[in-house]
């Protein structure tokens, strides 16, 4: 499946954008990617960040399927459809914005938007081969985005050019300021373990850079994932909960929202405790450089037969859910990754509203590559 769940043409004549499925559109259902929401009438207004692109010139083409309820990171969806990965068809898109990722690596659209809550903007964008970012915390508007309520989630843009991004980000936030990028960045290359052709796609990548690079740790990273885990449990079952045990969920979503009702008050009071405390390490770190990098995923996307087999994949975020605690702005970035068609994913860790730099710093990093 190409990654649409409706194709059809909105706005004038100017670049192209592709909306997921969870962010409102004037006249078109807001699904979710769930026959829970099958028989859910049109939006009566664009979400805020769609009107902004519309006003700015930018012409809607469609909406984009989905992993269900944005609440997985795999991109399989029986009932809306399983967008293919186009740079590598045996492999997982990725989630939960998978659509989005597709149409655009496809070229089936200039830009999408996207949603990232524990990686959804990033993984996929990192599977497919493309540019994501997931900006600072409420830098971009909610209004009319689902889940209403949310201390994680994020709209982000994805596009095969960073260029595409940074125009996108100057339509639907009239702080953002482009940068020109510079020769002299500093950045703390975060300690991780991944697998060795990731890590030596980010070495490559680095060693052509002409930034000055040191190596650091970041020792409560696990913890914050797990704690990211605990947060997003809770309000996704606050969202979506009521939807359980009427069969109106894929299997997944239903026995992953099923663990999430088990989050007890003990466990949500100990992740607000790591976000404090991890957000303070990070924000320590940026005082030292101008980004942390880090690869976007520990491993290339894994093959779908195998995921569809039961193959873990929840690993794949333990890179990215981190930052959506913290709030920093974080963007991943495809360096070559070997001889195959994959690309493997570089991201970027800035300060707090400090997206315009990460963007340019990517733009830097890719002219060079």
């Amino acid at each position: 499946m190409s990654g649409w769940v409706i194709k059809e043409t909105l706005g004038g004549l100017g670049p192209t954008v592709a909306i997921k499925d969870t962010i409102d559109v004037a006249g078109w259902p807001t699904r979710a990617g769930s026959r829970a929401f099958e028989h859910c009438v049109p939006a009566t207004d664009h979400a805020e960040v769609v009107q902004a692109l519309l006003t700015g010139g930018w012409q809607v083409v469609g909406k984009t399927v989905l992993h269900e309820l944005a609440f997985g990171v795999t991109g399989i969806n029986e009932w809306a459809g399983t967008a293919l990965n186009p740079m590598a068809p045996d492999r997982i898109v990725g989630g939960s914005s998978s659509g989005s990722a597709a149409v655009v690596a496809q070229g089936a659209a200039d830009l999408a938007l996207g949603t990232d809550t524990g990686g959804s903007v990033r993984m996929p964008a990192a599977c497919c081969g493309i540019f994501g970012l997931k900006p600072t915390f409420a830098r971009l508007s909610r209004q009319g985005v689902q889940p209403v309520s949310t201390s994680l989630d994020c709209v982000g843009p994805m596009a095969r050019d960073i260029g595409v991004i940074v125009a996108a980000m100057a339509a639907m936030d009239g702080t953002f300021k482009p940068q020109s990028a510079r020769a002299d960045y500093r950045v703390g290359v975060v300690q991780v373990d991944c697998e060795p052709q990731v890590q030596a796609a980010l070495d490559k990548a680095l060693a052509r850079s002409g930034w000055r690079s040191q190596l650091v740790s970041l020792d409560g990273l696990a913890t914050a994932f797990e704690a990211a885990l605990t947060v997003i449990n809770i309000e996704t079952w606050a969202a979506f909960g009521q939807y359980t045990g009427k069969g109106l969920l894929g299997a997944d979503v239903e026995a992953r929202l099923a663990r999430a009702a088990d989050t007890t008050k003990e466990q949500q009071v100990r992740a607000e405790q790591v976000r404090n405390a991890f957000t303070s390490q990070v924000d320590a770190l940026l005082e030292s450089f101008d980004a942390l990098v880090l690869p976007s995923l520990p491993r290339l996307p894994p093959l779908l037969e195998d995921v569809i087999g039961g193959a873990p994949v929840l690993d794949l975020t333990r890179f990215l859910r981190p930052f959506n605690l913290t709030g920093h702005p974080a963007l991943t970035m495809p360096v070559l990754c070997g001889e195959g068609p994959l690309m493997a994913g570089l991201q970027l860790i800035g300060r707090k509203h400090d997206d315009e730099l990460l963007c340019a710093m990517a733009s830097g990093l890719s002219a060079r590559l």
